[in-house]
């Protein structure tokens, strides 16, 4: 045990040990620890001010915003139920800390009144007009440019995204009334650590980032955004790793960056292992002015490698000019300084059930101009099949080939899927992602074309990311070593 020193927090922490991997990979969770005073639970609680230590197992009523003030820290042990009352937020301008386990994972929802239950739904009825979880039940977690942390681990996040009523911080804030996130962060200088964790249910972008140091690693998405919305969309001058995600049913972008709202460093990550199923179909935008996997746009940064895109309505797009009055381009070219020096890609593993979308695996100018390039290192090969002559950005044919080819062979997942399941089999339900035996995904990835981000991202079991996981052999997030994606 060691004590653990919050800088300018006057904070007793009682217990810390750091969280490590055995040699057989099992996951060993850290003794839990308390910050200030144990919350009780023997009343709901009320919007307003709180600080210490929500106690491991209890459940919580909240019944109106908790706010998190500048220099105070929320803790969440293990275990806990947080029910949040329609369209309550957590407002968090100091430090919070959510540490569930793999045997105790912490849970933050919004159960709804008894005649109208939210409950899982799952299969052929999940559409933006007929599923709750695209509602919007409780409202989110806003992090202003004062929260130094935000550390979220083995925790469900499910049902969150109703609109905000007003801003949540002073001006300046990038958070405005009418926002419907599930997480929102905005600290250049701050640290968010998404790990292990579940999203189920968001009407529009599960998140939204516009600054800080970020590592958001082997969490499960499921059924994000209604009509329109991402995953996990970064802008600003955030930066980090999204890697070991399986991202299913998003409406729009799995993963996205784009340097908005920024006047410092381009937003700048790497997307690696990562797996995307049935992403992009419930976008009701102009078709093709967005992806449905990966997108990078606005003069930000990426390295995608290893990702496995199953039944998405676009592969990696990377836009290449002007849409309407925003400009989309990505930046491609080599810089002398950042955390990325030029976009970069490659070893992504591609499956399509229909015409249009393996027509999309390279996307095509079809409302905007891109520059995604065919890359020989993909599964399948594009640069091979579309040959020497052709010029990004072009309209091709190679549906006669590729619909139904490079079956990733999915432990238990049928494919090919019809069209009325790949728009609205939205959630991993009792399927199982991991790759079965001869997948041709098995193996080939790389482990060295590039390199994860590590700077501004402590290792500490509780007040830091668990682990930076290096990139796998094996693309997805699923590993057959056991690395990876645990869920």
């Amino acid at each position: 045990m060691k004590k653990l020193k919050l800088g300018l927090l006057a904070l007793s922490v009682l217990a810390v040990a750091a969280c490590k991997k055995s040699s057989d990979n099992a996951q060993v969770a850290a003794p839990q620890i308390q910050v200030g005073k144990l919350i009780s639970n023997t009343a709901p609680l009320a919007a307003g001010s709180y600080k210490g230590t929500f106690q491991a197992g209890q459940t919580y009523t909240v019944n109106g915003n908790i706010t998190v003030n500048a220099g105070d820290t929320l803790l969440i042990q293990k275990g806990v139920t947080i029910n949040m009352a329609k369209g309550a937020n957590f407002f968090v301008n100091g430090i919070l800390v959510s540490l569930g386990t793999s045997d105790a994972p912490t849970t933050i929802t919004y159960p709804g009144p008894a005649n109208n239950p939210r409950v899982k739904t799952h299969g052929a009825i999940s559409t933006a007009a007929t599923d709750s979880a695209y509602a919007g039940g409780w409202g989110g977690i806003y992090c202003s440019v004062t929260c130094p942390k935000l550390i979220i681990k083995w925790t469900h996040i499910d049902f969150g995204g109703a609109a905000l009523a007003a801003a949540p911080f002073p001006a300046p804030t990038l958070a405005k009334a009418g926002s419907q996130y599930l997480i929102f962060f905005e600290n250049p200088n701050g640290l968010l650590v998404l790990e292990d964790s579940w999203m189920y249910g968001s009407p529009d972008d599960a998140t939204r980032f516009y600054g800080g140091a970020m590592n958001i690693m082997r969490n499960t998405l499921e059924k994000l955004g209604g009509v329109g919305g991402d995953g996990l969309n970064a802008k600003g001058s955030s930066y980090g790793n999204m890697a070991y995600n399986i991202i299913i049913g998003g409406a729009t972008n799995g993963t996205k960056t784009a340097s908005d709202n920024t006047t410092s460093t381009e937003c700048q990550f790497t997307m690696y292992n990562n797996t995307y199923v049935n992403d992009g179909f419930r976008n009701t935008g102009v078709y093709g002015a967005r992806s449905g996997s990966i997108e990078v746009e606005n003069a930000s940064r990426v390295s995608a490698y290893n990702n496995l895109i199953v039944d998405c309505d676009f592969g990696l797009r990377i836009a290449g000019g002007p849409g309407g009055a925003k400009v989309y381009l990505a930046d491609t070219l080599y810089n002398t300084s950042g955390y990325i020096l030029h976009t970069s890609y490659g070893y992504n593993f591609y499956y399509g059930d229909n015409a249009a979308m393996v027509n999309q695996f390279v996307p095509t100018s079809v409302a905007q101009p891109v520059v995604t390039h065919p890359q020989s290192t993909d599964i399948p090969n594009m640069k091979a099949l579309l040959g020497p002559t052709y010029t990004f950005g072009f309209i091709y044919d190679l549906s006669s080939t590729l619909v139904g080819a490079n079956n990733p062979k999915f432990v238990n997942f049928p494919l090919p899927q019809t069209q009325t399941q790949w728009i609205q089999q939205s959630s991993i339900d009792s399927f199982d992602f991991h790759l079965g035996a001869g997948s041709p995904a098995i193996g080939k990835g790389t482990t060295t074309a590039f390199t994860p981000i590590t700077t501004g991202i402590p290792i500490d079991a509780n007040f830091g990311a668990s682990e930076i996981t290096a990139p796998g052999a094996d693309m997805g997030c699923y590993q057959t070593n056991g690395t990876g994606n645990h869920h």
